[in-house]
């Protein structure tokens, strides 16, 4: 049986993660900061709390576990939290990444472990309106956040070519689906929807921008591409993880606002504290590396969208 070891192993990206490996067959080993029991439920998971700042703690979970493969997805996640706490967006996504390099290029898996590290399309931050962002799009970070993941893709290549570990590194565009928290616009959207079918708040629903357009693709098909790229990515390479599309906003609204059980008609109210401006209006990747090793998108957005929905109706 593979062994996988997935750090931030108690987070939305980490559910899935840990699902699609366990139903692969694979024993799957989760860290944390805290123990979080709710994760408990499925078999041929551990979870291990770690102090990711101490590299000799590394060390020891690396010898006694012994991966074969390793999913970096532990770190600072949020672009409006990372201007407020610029320090410790850099602790959580930089130096605590030194960290673990540090103690697998001190461990018994140097050699063994295949690792993926994730990045984010915040990289790329200033690009030229409308097209494809490629790999080879040159990175101009526009936030703190994006600038830690740039600096982040810096330091993996520096660990490949200097001390040859195994590392691959995935820059997803923008994730949805179930069990996504509040404070992203899909399950924001639906969490009003519900509230509203519940008659706990009146029909009407308060948003943003509607107009920017974002390339989104379900967790479910994203955990699939980081599986793929630990089996055939190369060394050192870049890899974007999208659809290839853009979609608006607006789209997503109407999806939910025509699949809410309600019988008086939403409204739809402007809220200037979500109104941010768009310096992009349309922002979506180029797949074409990743598809060369068998990935596609299989998940289609009404199906993500109409589970996203079921989610949050679950939980009302």
């Amino acid at each position: 049986m593979r062994k996988a070891l997935i750090t931030g192993g108690t987070g939305f990206v980490a559910k899935h993660l840990s699902e699609n490996l366990i139903n692969k067959g694979y024993q799957v080993i989760g860290t944390t900061r805290t123990c979080c029991p709710d994760l408990y439920f499925m078999d041929n998971y551990e979870l291990r709390t770690i102090n990711y700042g101490d590299v000799n703690d590394w060390i020891n979970l690396f010898n006694e576990t012994v991966p074969d493969e390793i999913y970096h997805l532990a770190g600072q996640s949020s672009v409006r939290l990372s201007w407020d706490n610029k320090v410790d967006t850099f602790n959580a996504n930089l130096i605590n990444t030194i960290n673990m390099l540090e103690a697998i290029k001190e461990s018994e898996i140097r050699h063994k472990a295949r690792i993926l590290i994730t990045g984010s399309s915040e990289e790329y931050g200033h690009v030229n309106e409308g097209e494809a962002i490629s790999e080879s799009t040159i990175l101009q970070p526009l936030n703190p956040y994006g600038v830690s993941k740039a600096a982040l893709c810096m330091l993996m290549k520096q660990y490949v070519k200097t001390y040859g570990l195994h590392i691959r590194y995935a820059r997803p565009f923008n994730h949805i689906g179930p069990g996504q928290g509040l404070g992203f616009v899909t399950s924001d959207f639906a969490k009003q929807i519900v509230d509203i079918e519940k008659e706990k708040q009146p029909p009407y629903i308060k948003v943003g921008n509607l107009e920017s357009k974002r390339d989104f693709t379900d967790v479910r098909d994203i955990v699939e591409a980081y599986h793929i790229l630990v089996q055939c990515g190369i060394d050192g390479e870049v890899y974007n993880v999208c659809t290839g599309r853009a979609m608006s906003m607006q789209y997503l609204l109407d999806f939910f606002v025509q699949h809410c059980k309600h019988p008086e008609p939403i409204k739809v109210i402007r809220d200037e504290l979500k109104m941010r401006p768009s310096d992009y209006p349309i922002y979506y990747g180029d797949n074409g590396k990743i598809n060369e090793l068998g990935w596609h998108p299989k998940i289609g957005l009404e199906q993500s969208l109409s589970d996203i929905l079921d989610y949050w109706r679950s939980r009302a």
